[in-house]
């Protein structure tokens, strides 16, 4: 209770202030003085007059609380100005709106702003007829430019009082023109007259033009408004229904609401002889739902939607076509709307589960056949798509095979299968089956070299190198020698891979170097089962050739297979060739 005591008392005391700020305005010199023409729009701010404002008006909804407006008639009495739908007196921002303004309008305004450090301002206006104003001209306060084009606007108050000669200011939309190429290229003020080379859509808007006169030594200011609208050249094409573009079929649910909606573009027409309409179409005949008139005024035309409500969704409306018509001068296009009753949730609900877990198990089923076959399905892209790896690669063996060599004649009986796998097996499986073409020591190095360097050499030439690791492979100290060469082979040339295949169980000796013992950690291997036959044991042989060079067996490949040493030798020329171009360039 106590709080709004308190209340009360500070609304009573600004009152007071307010009231007692009002009698002071009333008494105190006029601020601004204004001349108007009865009839035309008409604006005034709650500002102090100024010789060469930037701004004559703000229209900002953050001052309305601050501005209060009166008016004194010519009885003296005062009256508060308020907002009312039915008055042609609008109050917007610190802004009083005449549209228009009348005789009946003349007198004193009294503007109070809370916000100012000026308590108010007392403003007179002064409102005559064209005929007592003597003005020449028919006064337009509302034009119409064709976009593109080249004209002026001119001030319409300059034909009133004797057409004197006044230089004019002009605002739009209440901040004055500037004549800045930078801002808006082409225009100018000439002759009191604004001048545009071309129009934009940028000019719309509301053009006030302000010049002063004197009268009985009292400088009065004459103000005129202009509202300048943009137009286009009218459309020659009939508008175009975007939604639905053609027919479109909707799903609805029977005794339920709902709703269809069409968006047209128009063109731009100044006439009112646009309209939107949708239509019932049914066996018997076609009604009209609804209509909608429409007023394209955009330069590049605009989009226009209706939307029709349907309350209840009827047996009959499903064997119904709903038309959406948009017409213009011009001409008329149409989209249409067709109803069909909505399926069953569980229905919906049971194929889509059933359609999710077939796919499901078919991407389950897949995967688990992609996996199983996964080298099968390699060898077949290899086969048929894959590009030849051996071709013009410098390399003279598709793989180099290396296994543990019996060192006297009593370990030649324990090495028997794994000799007869190297020597026997592989050349009949990879060199007769496949086209690969092997390198056995035993057949393809010459006696009488240094060992050493023909091993070293022959892994180099070669594009894989086959390790067959055994109990006996790893006790062996020439296939210890030649796996170490071959690990290092790999590490200097990227071309070169290591295959190794595990022929029997074995254990790595502590004695091997760390970059050996590295590979045979890190590097997968392919295990030999034992057989009889050579191609018993198929998935070893898929794997192997998993591992092995792409490489095609056709005819002319078949020929040049049969000559690797001119391969070879067309190599060796290449690198000597360049050699000779490297030392011929020292030499300079």
């Amino acid at each position: 209770m106590l709080t709004f005591c308190w209340l009360f008392v500070l609304l009573m005391n600004r009152v007071a202030a307010t009231d007692v700020s009002v009698t002071g305005c009333l008494h105190k010199h006029t601020d601004a003085r204004y001349r108007a023409i009865s009839g035309q729009k008409f604006v005034v701010s709650c500002d102090p007059p100024s010789e060469d404002p930037a701004s004559i008006f703000s229209s900002s909804h953050l001052q309305e609380s601050w501005v209060q407006w009166f008016w004194q008639s010519s009885d003296g009495e005062v009256t508060v100005l308020k907002q009312n739908g039915n008055s042609n007196l609008t109050l917007q921002g610190n802004v009083l709106w005449f549209n228009p303004i009348t005789v009946q309008h003349s007198g004193r305004y009294i503007c109070v702003n809370r916000g100012k450090k000026l308590p108010c301002v007392n403003i007179h206006i002064v409102v005559q007829t064209e005929k007592m104003a003597q003005c020449s001209d028919k006064l337009l306060n509302d034009i119409k430019l064709l976009v593109g084009q080249g004209t002026s606007i001119a001030c319409p108050g300059k034909s009133c009082f004797g057409n004197l000669s006044h230089s004019v200011k002009w605002y739009k939309n209440g901040a004055k023109v500037r004549v800045r190429t930078d801002i808006r290229p082409g225009l100018k003020i000439k002759h009191n007259k604004i001048e545009l080379r071309s129009v934009y859509d940028k000019d719309n808007g509301t053009y006030t033009c302000d010049y002063t006169l004197t009268d009985n030594n009292t400088k009065w200011t004459m103000r005129t408004l202009i509202d300048v609208t943009i137009i286009s050249k009218p459309t020659i094409n009939p508008p175009k229904v975007l939604d639905p573009s053609d027919v479109r079929t909707l799903e609805v649910e029977l005794g339920k609401q709902f709703e269809l909606k069409c968006e047209a573009q128009f063109g731009f027409e100044m006439s009112a002889s646009s309209s939107m309409r949708w239509l019932k179409k049914t066996s018997k005949n076609e009604q009209q739902l609804q209509l909608k008139r429409v007023n394209p005024k955009g330069l590049e035309g605009q989009i226009f939607s209706l939307v029709f409500k349907l309350k209840e969704v009827a047996e009959e409306d499903l064997s119904s076509h709903f038309i959406c018509l948009a017409q213009n001068s011009v001409g008329n296009s149409t989209g249409m709307f067709k109803l069909r009753k909505k399926k069953e949730k569980a229905l919906h609900f049971l194929l889509t589960l059933c359609c999710t877990i077939i796919f499901l198990l078919g991407v389950i089923l897949g995967g688990t056949l992609t996996y199983w076959h996964w080298i099968e399905l390699v060898l077949f892209y290899r086969n048929y798509l894959a590009k030849d790896e051996t071709l013009n690669d410098c390399k003279e063996f598709d793989a180099f095979v290396s296994y543990a060599k019996p060192e006297t004649p009593e370990a030649n009986q324990e090495l028997y299968n794994e000799e007869q796998f190297a020597i026997e097996f592989l050349p009949q499986v990879l060199e007769n089956e496949y086209g690969y073409k092997l390198c056995l020591s035993e057949r393809d190095i010459l006696p009488g070299g240094a060992y050493t360097d023909d091993i070293v050499n022959a892994i180099k030439k070669s594009r894989r190198a086959i390790m067959i690791l055994s109990t006996s492979y790893v006790k062996n100290e020439q296939a210890l020698f030649e796996l170490e060469a071959a690990v290092n082979a790999v590490l200097e040339d990227k071309t070169i891979k290591l295959i190794l295949i595990q022929f029997e169980s074995f254990q790595k000796p502590e004695s091997l170097p760390q970059k050996v013992k590295k590979a045979l950690r890190i590097l997968p291997r392919i295990t030999w089962k034992t057989a009889s036959s050579p191609t018993a044991n198929k998935q070893f042989w898929k794997k192997l050739q998993y591992y092995m060079p792409v490489k095609h067996k056709r005819g002319a490949q078949d020929k040049w297979f049969s000559f690797p040493h001119l391969n070879w030798t067309m190599c060796f020329s290449v690198k000597s060739a360049t050699l000779l171009r490297l030392l011929r360039l020292d030499s300079l």
